[in-house]
């Protein structure tokens, strides 16, 4: 009977929420579904991945050597998503945060489960003692027992309020944790794109700066030649002098970035600290972005995990605010209690026989129920705190929406921006390098002095900076795109170029057709 009685009880608790025989293999599954998704983004793309040698080790570097650097890795953009997933820490401190947050959940639904509790008084325990009494009427006892006793207790909620709304908060913070993950993962490639860029800017002055300074050391020994013949003056030659001074100092400059971009680049790949990674690639056009801004503002509104966290916030405080309500709701469980007691020897007599034996089996069944009547206004309280907290996540997916939208438009307004500046940029290049060699052809001819050829030389110069700096921010704002829609649109050069977008960028800009040169021909 009594096992008919919990076979039925199990069906009916089971009945109440098909969650409690479901929950476990969704969570088992969205796990699996999120470690292949890891694996996948890591095997993506092939690539040399550098692995991190110990990365549990928490000691620190005492000696200079170290963290002298010793080596240098090559690395391209194609290889940066994978470095970055394989070896970043903060990507791996975010999957562990998802496997705190699926082990709480696993813990909330315990709750469907029944509790089974053992208590053991003595495994065994001997009892001895001696009674003596100085009256004659009571005699003297003794005691000699060896004693063991088993107690077996089953307790299963049959009513639990608060056990649907804590699981249910549980499961929105396993998925508000995936998100996280997601969001620190986009934001972490678009770092590392960005200070990719940055160096591969910085190689690429130091290239300019070199050839700057090579330019100006021909123009420095042409003055002086042109002096010591005596058809120059003392004032070119110190004018040839301090432009390859600036230069120089140009130089200086943008090898100080370089090492820097260098070692922000080795951070964010967590290369150890003796490796430096290096950049063979040029600054080039890494595409275009062949979407409209209606599109994109479009796919950032259903891609942005921000804003799915922000609904699942919504969740979760509507979820505690239904917990805090069950704290004062009544609370219903069947318990089965089973004793098992055994016992050699006798208690409180003459002469003790110390191979009696006796034992004792008893089982009780039954339904516990708890209510707290009155808190308080505790969970009223409560109640109202995380409701007012789910009205606030209401208030923040508004504004968060708008936020969006405004960094979508930015963004790609930006981008036409630096589309129309690398032409112009190009345009200027092309125009210095020929004022240059026209100033140098009339300086050799006597037209000219050495200013004209100086100041050509700085222009070049300038020009060059400004059309690697203009290339570099396009690349970085085609970055930024990316991650603010969620999804990678960019069409690669070897492509023809969608003019239609050119043309729109000209009428904006208030810029003739012919005025633009094509971003994948420069």
């Amino acid at each position: 009977m009594k096992r008919k009685f919990l076979i039925v009880a199990g069906l009916f608790i089971s009945g109440l929420n098909p969650l409690w025989a479901t929950s476990s293999q969704k969570i088992t599954s969205n796990s699996r579904i999120l470690r292949e998704s890891h694996n996948n983004q890591i095997h993506k793309k092939q690539g040399i991945l550098y692995e991190l040698n110990a990365p549990e080790d928490l000691s620190l570097p005492t000696r200079s050597r170290e963290v002298l650097v010793k080596s240098f890795k090559n690395v391209s953009l194609d290889q940066i998503e994978n470095i970055l997933i394989n070896n970043n820490r903060r990507i791996k401190i975010y999957l562990e945060r998802i496997n705190q947050a699926k082990s709480i959940l696993k813990s909330s639904l315990s709750a469907w489960y029944p509790t089974l509790n053992l208590t053991a008084n003595g495994m065994p325990q001997y009892f001895e003692s001696n009674i003596y009494n100085e009256s004659s009427i009571i005699k003297d006892t003794s005691s000699k027992q060896w004693s063991s006793s088993i107690s077996a207790q089953i307790q299963w909620d049959l009513i639990n309020p608060a056990r649907v709304p804590e699981i249910s908060s549980a499961r929105d913070s396993f998925e508000k944790a995936k998100n996280s993950y997601s969001i620190i993962l986009r934001d972490l490639k678009q770092e590392a794109k960005k200070r990719f860029f940055n160096l591969q800017k910085a190689n690429e002055e130091i290239k300019v700066a070199n050839k700057s300074i090579e330019s100006s050391t021909l123009g420095l020994r042409d003055a002086e030649i042109r002096f010591d013949s005596g058809i120059g003056t003392k004032l070119e030659v110190l004018e040839a002098k301090t432009q390859l001074a600036r230069d120089q100092q140009l130089l200086n400059i943008k090898l100080g970035d370089q090492k820097i971009g260098q070692r922000s680049l080795a951070e964010i790949l967590n290369f150890p600290e003796d490796v430096t990674p290096l950049i063979d690639s040029k600054t080039k056009i890494i595409g275009v972005w062949d979407l409209s801004l209606e599109d994109s503002i479009i796919a950032a509104y259903n891609s942005r995990e921000e804003l799915n966290s922000i609904l699942l916030d919504i969740s979760i405080n509507n979820s505690n605010a239904n917990a805090a309500l069950a704290a004062g709701q009544p609370k219903l469980s069947i318990v089965n209690t089973t004793t098992s007691t055994f016992a050699q020897g006798e208690l409180n007599k003459n002469s003790p026989n110390t191979d009696n034996k006796s034992s004792s089996f008893s089982n009780t069944i039954g339904l516990n129920a708890t209510w707290f009547i009155f808190d308080g206004g505790n969970s009223k309280s409560l109640y109202n705190y995380n409701k007012s907290k789910a009205q606030e996540a209401k208030l923040d997916f508004a504004v968060r929406r708008s936020q969006i939208r405004r960094e979508v438009e930015e963004i790609f307004f930006k981008l036409e921006s630096a589309k129309l500046n690398i032409s112009a940029a190009y345009t200027e290049v092309l125009s210095a390098r020929e004022s240059l060699r026209l100033a140098k052809l009339r300086y050799k001819s006597g037209i000219t002095t050495q200013r004209e050829v100086v100041n050509n030389q700085r222009d070049l110069t300038d020009s060059e900076v400004r059309y690697i700096i203009s290339v570099t921010s396009y690349n970085t704002l085609l970055a930024d795109l990316s991650r603010q829609t969620g999804i990678d649109n960019i069409q690669p050069c070897d492509i023809k170029v969608n003019q239609k977008n050119q043309k729109n960028a000209a009428s904006r800009s208030n810029l003739s057709e012919s005025n633009l040169i094509p971003l994948c021909q420069l």
